[in-house]
């Protein structure tokens, strides 16, 4: 039997979640403070630790500081309330498992204690599961190396992040060309790093290139170089992003806007896997990946004619659909406390976090510009806020008003939908009510109604 701490100083709610978890079959010890809770974790044996955020005598963050310093692979979770969810992100950066936002229904707080005590190595059988956990470390290890790497790449939690990340970890140890699709600003250039840092490349150089930015008039210099003289203003030899990304990754941004004669080019250059520099008379063999992005639809192009089939064929030996950020609700926050921070730095603030009223608008809203529009606008907000907490009256005006939130219960007056649009939330966040209700912005006792009405099991 599993054994969990729970540390909670509300009496009455810490004795109805100690029944409950009892009933299925888990060994409870009470505990209403952090010095209780030392001096129990230096007594007794505990699987995993379920704690509070707000406590008598401190808070759950230093809890959790203990912890990781003396029982490192003991898990911990902690509860908090909707104003807490900044606070709970930054508690996971320095350790804990997951956090739990209050209320939260059975069905997902058990979720979250198998998750967590099938991770715990020490609670794991020996031989095959010990193996498998070694391999898992070795892998977060390796995640871990490549987050320091490329800062820019936060882990999400959302189901949408998590088919993304998995994807990464699937083509990031092969050769293979890789085509990455997505909206405007959802970070395809930050999705590539990613990869050539988890392949067996990551030493050698990124190079990235914005294929609109380049006059098709000089993209044959671009790519593949030139002499000094070969035509008029070559004043000095160039190397080719072929040739500075040699052994390394060539990332191709917005590659549908290269012109027929470019594509061409390109695909030579693929396949002979050497390039020519203009004015010269000597083959320079090249060994690169290839990593693709576009924000249009590449097949509708060779439908019509404006990109080479051939070539399309060769850049999508495997392909990434980047989620918009609206698909990724439950990362929102987890991406507005990294841009903070970032702000933080460039502005030279020290702004806290946001109020509740903040976090609520920021997850109704349907961010059309995405990672890209969030980024901008937690940095003008963190230069207009002379307090801790960033406010409502620091957000652009399309913040302030309803009208422009995206809105479940507006979304409701819609019947032809309301069904499909239960559905689509529930699928979301893996059948998860409570989750739901907070994406479809209404109660549960709304969405159980609702869901009862719809005959959705």
């Amino acid at each position: 039997m599993k054994s969990i701490l729970l540390v909670e100083d509300d009496i009455a709610f810490s004795q109805m979640l100690k029944r409950f978890l009892e009933r299925h079959k888990f060994n409870i010890v009470l505990s209403h403070s952090i010095a209780q809770s030392k001096s129990l974790i230096k007594e007794e044996h505990f699987d995993l630790i379920f704690t509070d955020l707000r406590l008598p005598d401190g808070d759950g963050i230093s809890l959790l500081d203990d912890v990781k310093h003396s029982l490192k692979h003991t898990p911990v979770v902690l509860m908090t309330s909707y104003a807490e969810v900044t606070t709970a992100v930054k508690a996971m950066k320095n350790g804990a498992f997951d956090y739990i936002s209050k209320p939260f229904n059975p069905d997902e707080l058990l979720e979250i204690i198998k998750n967590a005590l099938e991770e715990n190595p020490e609670t794991s059988k020996e031989g095959a599961l010990n193996t498998k956990i070694s391999d898992t470390n070795k892998k977060q290890k390796a995640k871990k190396e490549s987050a320091t790497s490329n800062p820019t790449f936060i882990t999400g939690i959302s189901k949408a992040s998590k088919k993304l990340y998995e994807y990464i970890d699937l083509v990031a140890p092969t050769d293979m060309s890789v085509l990455i699709t997505g909206e405007s600003g959802t970070g395809k250039e930050v999705v590539a790093k990613s990869i050539h840092l988890q392949s067996t490349r990551r030493e050698a150089p990124f190079i990235a290139v914005d294929c609109g930015a380049i006059p098709k008039e000089i993209a044959s210099s671009e790519f593949f170089g030139h002499k000094k003289g070969s035509f008029t203003g070559a004043f000095n030899d160039k190397i080719g992003h072929f040739e500075a990304a040699n052994n390394g990754t060539l990332f191709l941004d917005e590659v549908g806007n290269l012109s027929y004669e470019n594509q061409i080019q390109l695909l030579r250059a693929l396949q002979e896997r050497r390039v020519k520099p203009i004015g010269s008379n000597t083959e320079i063999e090249v060994d690169i990946r290839l990593i693709t992005a576009t924000n249009e639809d590449l097949l509708k192009a060779v439908e019509a004619n404006t990109f080479r089939e051939d070539l399309y064929h060769r850049l999508n030996e495997f392909s990434i659909q980047v989620p918009n950020l609206s698909e990724r609700q439950s990362d929102i926050i987890l991406y507005a406390d990294f841009f903070l921070s970032k702000a933080n730095t460039q502005l030279k603030k020290e702004v806290v976090g946001f109020s509740s009223e903040v976090v609520k608008r920021f997850q109704n809203y349907s961010w059309p510009g995405n990672l890209r529009e969030l980024s901008n606008v937690i940095k003008r907000a963190t230069l207009l806020t002379t307090g801790d907490y960033i406010e409502v009256t620091a957000l652009p005006e399309k913040f302030k008003t309803d009208a422009q939130q995206k809105s479940g219960i507006e979304n409701f007056s819609k019947k032809d939908n309301e069904k499909e649009l239960i559905i689509n939330a529930l699928n979301e966040v893996d059948y998860n009510r409570t989750k739901a209700a907070k994406l479809l912005n209404i109660t549960r006792k709304t969405l159980y109604n609702k869901m009862k009405e719809y005959d959705i099991n």
